[in-house]
């Protein structure tokens, strides 16, 4: 098989859309990217950046993203509409939602922009964490599909073993990239921000009904500095501020292996205790 025959990358498939009646995009979801309720909902925030890079209007690459999943995303296909609400000399303003039979499942509102060359500087310090060749393989559970799509090498905070029993913090901290390897886009990066399991389960040691609410993407990287990174993995490192009433936040940075901030991301969970 040539590479022009060879299927795309599964990844490449999971976000892929096409034209589709009333300027809407359609996509469609895939086995291999399944949670344990509806798709991985990075693949979900992936698709809709996706739809805006695929607009003719589009300008410039994206400066932030807030995904709020509004429904159950059920399998199959569905209906992706973006919007441009504004357009500015050096930023845009979008408006973004996924449906399925008429019914909304997941809305979002997008900056994109180009950026100017300016002063430049970076307050948070990459942790320092052994090179991932160093560090062994450690993914989730089987039963969680869409993770058997990224190598992850956990240098703290793995996934506990059921009734492992309470963990003192909530932080992760991982090497993480595609599997099998891709080049890093504003797309996979996206996904990477919620590769995540939910930090109840670490600290309570046991697995629970949990899932994202609401997701923000902060991107601090432009395409150059994605092309720099290729293929290789990506640190990835994610913590809990406060747990309350069924809701906990979720913060992560994401870094190249030579010490760039790619994005920072945040989150909303609800839980069942």
């Amino acid at each position: 098989m040539t590479e022009i025959d060879a299927p795309p990358h599964p990844f490449t498939a999971a976000v892929a859309l096409t034209p589709a009646a009333g300027g809407r995009l359609r996509g469609r979801t895939r086995p291999e990217y399944a949670n344990m309720v509806g798709p991985f909902g990075g693949v979900t925030a992936a698709t809709l950046v996706r739809a805006v890079q695929q607009h003719p209007d589009r300008l410039g690459d994206p400066l932030s993203l807030t995904v709020n999943y509004a429904g159950p995303v059920a399998d199959g296909d569905f209906d992706v509409t973006a919007r441009p609400v504004r357009t500015n000399r050096t930023n845009q303003h979008w408006m973004i939602e996924l449906t399925q039979d008429g019914a909304v499942a997941t809305t979002a509102t997008a900056v994109f922009g180009l950026r100017r060359d300016t002063w430049s500087d970076t307050e948070l310090a990459m942790p320092s964490v052994p090179p991932p060749d160093a560090v062994a393989v450690h993914g989730f559970p089987d039963f969680i599909a869409w993770a058997r799509n990224y190598e992850m090498r956990f240098v703290t905070g793995a996934v506990p073993e059921q009734g492992a029993g309470e963990h003192p913090d909530s932080t992760s901290t991982l090497w993480v990239r595609d599997a099998p390897a891709r080049p890093l886009d504003f797309p996979a990066l996206t996904a990477m921000c919620d590769v995540f399991y939910p930090r109840v389960f670490l600290r309570q040691g046991r697995y629970t009904a949990a899932g994202t609410v609401s997701l923000t993407v902060y991107f601090h990287a432009d395409a150059a500095e994605l092309e720099a990174c290729g293929e290789d993995h990506v640190l990835g490192t994610a913590r809990t501020h406060r747990f309350s009433r069924g809701y906990f936040d979720q913060t992560a940075h994401l870094w190249s292996r030579g010490g760039t901030l790619l994005a920072t991301a945040h989150q909303s969970v609800y839980f069942k205790d």
